[in-house]
């Protein structure tokens, strides 16, 4: 793609991002439960929870609700059985498409995502037809005017994988999945304030679109975003604005 977007991209998906901020505490509450019961209830020691958490308190949901969440999964309180689960397919252009979903339906599920690819100009793959395409990291971005030196130095030392600088001046931290949260943790004790971050599936490579293709393929990102069994949805489409 145009590196020249890639500030304005981010900034819009986190837009995006904060505008359904009011219908994420269903699915966050489904990702701590999994968490918890996947790896423990302390956060401390459980990577993921810890990452769940942190983004339930970043939209403000409450706390007793991050506590029945946790309690869920240890089996403090009685909860509802969820299976994770990963769709995969082809968006417009042929971008590629990957669904992440809690699940205690797996039928009802695999129905309403292979709908939502068909009814919007998608198609809905087999298990790893696009995965290899998509890395599982952390990345943090900040602003164009970035001291890109002394950024790196703090990144890496606090055990970044890699520092990308972009076209648009603006510059990626790449980090493991969990390790994110330590790594931002010690840039912001190093002076440095993020614009945006977040553990994603990123793109080793991106489809660019525009106009009605680009109209096209946000239509199909909402309708797989709204469905109430997915959690994640990534893809390698970068829309123009």
């Amino acid at each position: 793609m145009a590196g020249h977007s890639k500030w304005a991209n981010i900034q819009h998906r986190k837009g995006r991002q904060d505008e359904k901020r009011g219908a994420a505490f269903s699915k966050l509450a489904k990702e701590i439960t999994v968490a918890a019961k996947m790896g423990g209830g302390d956060p401390g020691f459980n990577p993921r929870l810890r990452l769940a958490v942190d983004k339930a308190k970043a939209v403000n949901m409450p706390k007793d609700k991050i506590d029945n969440a946790i309690k869920k999964g240890t089996g403090e309180l009685e909860g509802v059985s969820y299976e994770e689960i990963r769709y995969e397919g082809y968006g417009i252009g042929g971008s590629a498409v990957m669904v992440d979903c809690l699940t205690d339906n797996k039928t009802r599920t695999v129905a309403d995502v292979r709908h939502a690819f068909s009814k919007y100009g998608g198609n809905m793959g087999t298990d790893g037809c696009v995965a290899f395409q998509f890395k599982h990291c952390g990345q943090i971005l900040f602003a164009p005017g970035t001291s890109e030196d002394a950024l790196m130095e703090a990144a890496l030392e606090a055990g970044a994988e890699d520092v990308v600088t972009n076209d648009d001046g603006s510059i990626e931290v790449i980090t493991g999945p969990w390790e994110f949260t330590a790594v931002k943790e010690a840039l912001e004790k190093a002076g440095f304030t993020a614009e945006f971050g977040e553990v994603t599936m990123k793109p080793q490579n991106e489809t660019e679109l525009a106009g009605e293709d680009a109209a096209r393929m946000q239509k199909l990102l909402d309708a797989l975003e709204n469905l109430d069994d997915v959690q994640e949805v990534y893809t390698s489409a970068v829309m123009d604005e």
